[in-house]
């Protein structure tokens, strides 16, 4: 871990056109006793978002993450300049290509140990698609600029967590993606991720695929012939898994504290408890993605750019606060 009092956790701030820069805003006061932050991103943009959320903090641009102060009235920006003008709630391939190169010096710091975490804001999948980047999200990139082959997305919501077999990718296709490999890495890195939070001891819930878990094959093969057995291989190696569990019960079980963490087999499966927790009726979304796995440590919100409000200084910040708090205490953990 870098030689400070707190870790040092790199925010990227996302799509400039969406809501990173004011959730970074107003949650960086918030975190001042977890984390010393650094903003990965555009001075100006945040300057802007400081005005519109009515923040006491000063924008200090820096040239290097070593002339980061740990001083809680300073917002720290390491100022990649890269945004021309300003306009928010637009699709615009600028503004992906600036959140790519938000990403990519993100990692490159945290390879180099220059910070000890990451916590990255929103991008806008179309905007970096125009861009000519060919990943789907924050969680491939960050895979292959590590070079990491068995990863997987975790959501923390309280006491519920998940991790996911498949994400991105079309249901019928994440069907024959449930193969006792891929099921059996992903408990791998999921025992990963308890550990790197803390839980020394998990118990993790396997989701079958289908429904009833497949009543002893009588609704599809999938849950006998590829999950059981992936649950048997990471039980040799000493993980405490179970399942296939079906998974109408197995989120409830986990909620009410019967698990440390349920595999689900495709992203919809273990996105829809998450946010059913996360999303309340004032607008307010908490929750964090994790990513497991990797040689550094990523946390990201649990949400997107919202083009509607962007610009407002209206959006909830509960779920960045989320995000860096977990980042600077999976640091902590692995120091």
């Amino acid at each position: 871990m870098t030689a400070r009092e707190r870790p040092l956790v790199g925010v990227t701030m996302g799509d400039p056109g969406g809501i990173g820069s004011e959730i970074i805003v107003k949650a960086v006061p918030q975190v001042a006793d977890d984390a010393d932050v650094v903003v990965i991103g555009d001075a100006d943009v945040v300057r802007h978002a400081v005005a519109q959320c009515e923040s006491d903090l000063t924008v200090e641009a820096v040239d290097t993450v070593a002339d980061v102060r740990a001083d809680p009235s300073t917002l720290s920006v390491l100022d990649l300049d890269n945004v021309a003008s300003l306009a928010h709630g637009e699709i615009d391939e600028a503004y992906g290509r600036a959140s790519l190169e938000y990403i990519e010096r993100a990692i490159e710091l945290a390879i180099a140990g220059d910070i000890d975490a990451i916590a990255t804001a929103p991008i806008h999948k179309q905007a970096t698609a125009q861009a000519g980047s060919e990943f789907a999200g924050h969680t491939g990139m960050l895979a292959a600029y590590t070079e990491t082959d068995n990863y997987s997305m975790m959501l923390i919501e309280g006491g519920l967590r998940v991790t996911h077999v498949s994400t991105h990718v079309p249901l019928r296709e994440a069907c024959d993606l449930v193969t006792t490999e891929n099921v059996f890495d992903t408990i791998t890195v999921t025992a990963q991720g308890l550990h790197d939070l803390g839980i020394d001891d998990p118990t993790i819930a396997v989701a079958g695929l289908n429904p009833h878990a497949g009543e002893g094959g009588l609704l599809g093969a999938e849950d006998d012939e590829a999950i059981e057995p992936a649950v048997e291989q990471a039980r040799a190696v000493g993980i405490d898994a179970e399942g296939p569990i079906p998974p109408d019960t197995v989120y409830v079980k986990a909620a009410a504290g019967d698990y440390d963490c349920v595999v689900s087999m495709y992203h919809d499966q273990g996105h829809v408890p998450i946010k059913m927790l996360g999303f309340d009726s004032t607008d307010t979304v908490s929750g964090v993605n994790m990513t497991v796995g990797l040689p550094i440590i990523r946390t990201s919100v649990d949400h997107g750019t919202a083009f509607d409000i962007a610009g407002q200084g209206i959006a909830s910040e509960s779920s960045m606060v989320d995000a860096i708090r977990t980042a600077a205490r999976v640091a902590v953990e692995r120091a």
